[in-house]
Formats: structure tokens, C-alpha cells, sequence
């Protein structure tokens, strides 16, 4: 798992993943952290970050993590991209990333495509689930690429290239105690710049959070179920 920021926990990604007997590593993007090679890993998951994934001459380590993740793909290792991860996908397989028009922040309904209904991941949620975000970039489908889901008010919410690799938009991972920290942490100046309030925020995950919760940690079983399928 690769993330991008210091206060980032992955959520109930490496609970979830360790209960279906992987071995679950931890890479934190910047810092003294070395990407593994390719040839070492059954599958990969890119985590969020409050850096585009352009910003390379003030984030140098993103252009390493760029062609890492096009190697990852190249060679049909099982990739899960979330937030910055699904615009790391998408600008790995030469998409453009680049501002969304709007600041996405709070629970929003997803409207998966048909094409998600049978899904090994995406299948999972059904039309106007509600799921979390915090993005102000989108991107563009890569060539080839099968979309899963819209958004009402960001369209591209979540693709899959190939039969094993995935990005989406939103933050399924999230747990109770990361989106306290990030919210926290953010304080809430940052919040209301972003359009919400911290009250509004919490009121949302009292209302939906555990139904995403209980949709990410199957969505994050069926990924350990493909990193164990054979190619």
C-alpha cells in the first residue's frame, strides 16, 4: 500500500486485507520508503494525497511512483488506485489529470454504469450509495478503460483497465478515526474553504459511513481474491 500523506491509516484497508492472509506492506510516498520492484509484489493499492499528480518538481518522488504504477499494470499485477491512486492511473496510462471545476468534500451518491454490475470489485455498491469524497481534480478515462461509475457532480468516479486494475475517485477505504484525524487536521478554516463544516461532515458519517464501511471491506476481500486468482 502506498501513501502520500503523514496522517494517512489506510482505513480499513490492512485490517481487511491481513484477515484474508496477505502480507500487507506499507510505503509511505516521500520519505525514506524505496518502492519495491515490481517482480516483489502480488498486488499494489495507491492511497490519496493533497498533491496533484503533476506537481513532480515538488513532489519528485510522484514521477518514480508514476512509472512504478504503469510497471505494475504492464505486467497484470492486481492495482487498486484511490483518489490521488485512480488520477495516478489514469496519468499512468497517459489520461489527463486536471482541476474539476468544483471541491468535492462529504458523502455524494455514486451511479455505478452497467458495466459495473458484474464487476469483480465495483459490483458491490448499487445506484445512489452514498460515499465519501475529498478531491478538487478529475481526470480522463485512458484508452481502453471500462467506466464503473458517475458522480452527480464529478463524472468520473471510478474505472477498470484490463480485468485487474481499478481507480476510483472516492475514499472508500475511510474508517471513523481517519476521517476524525483528517478533519482534525485540516481544521475547520480548511473545511469551510472547502464548502462544508466539520459538524455537517460528522453528521453525514453518523448517517452513512457504516454502510460504506461494510462495502469497502468486501470491496478490499474481493482485491485479495484477485491478487490470489491466477493471471
Amino acid at each position: 500500500m502506498i501513501g502520500h500523506d503523514p496522517n494517512e491509516t489506510f482505513g480499513v484497508a490492512p485490517t481487511t486485507l491481513s484477515a484474508s492472509g496477505k502480507d500487507v506492506r506499507m510505503h509511505r510516498a516521500g520519505s525514506a520508503d524505496v518502492l519495491p520492484s515490481v517482480d516483489d509484489v502480488a498486488g499494489v493499492a495507491v492511497f490519496g494525497g493533497s498533491m496533484n499528480v503533476d506537481m513532480t518538481d515538488e513532489h519528485p518522488y510522484l514521477a518514480e511512483e508514476r512509472e512504478f504504477v504503469r510497471d505494475v499494470v504492464g505486467n497484470h499485477i492486481p492495482f487498486l488506485g484511490i483518489c490521488l491512486g485512480a488520477q495516478m492511473l489514469a496519468r499512468a496510462l497517459d489520461g489527463r489529470v486536471y482541476p474539476a471545476g468544483i471541491r468535492e468534500l462529504g458523502f455524494n451518491a455514486l451511479r455505478p454504469t452497467p458495466q459495473a454490475s458484474d464487476d469483480p470489485l465495483l459490483s458491490v455498491f448499487a445506484d445512489g450509495d452514498m460515499v465519501f469524497h475529498w478531491h478538487e481534480d478529475t481526470f480522463e478515462l485512458p484508452h481502453g478503460a471500462t467506466l464503473l461509475a458517475r458522480g452527480d457532480d464529478v463524472p468520473m468516479q471510478a474505472f477498470r483497465i484490463g480485468e485487474r486494475a481499478w481507480g476510483v475517485q472516492f475514499h472508500l477505504e475511510i474508517d471513523r478515526p481517519e476521517l476524525e484525524l483528517w478533519l482534525k487536521s485540516a481544521g475547520e478554516d480548511v473545511v469551510r474553504a472547502w464548502g462544508s463544516t466539520t459538524e455537517r461532515l460528522i453528521d453525514e458519517a453518523d448517517r452513512h459511513l457504516d454502510a460504506q464501511e461494510a462495502k469497502a471491506r468486501e470491496v478490499f476481500r474481493r482485491f485479495a481474491d484477485v491478487v490470489s486468482a491466477p493471471v
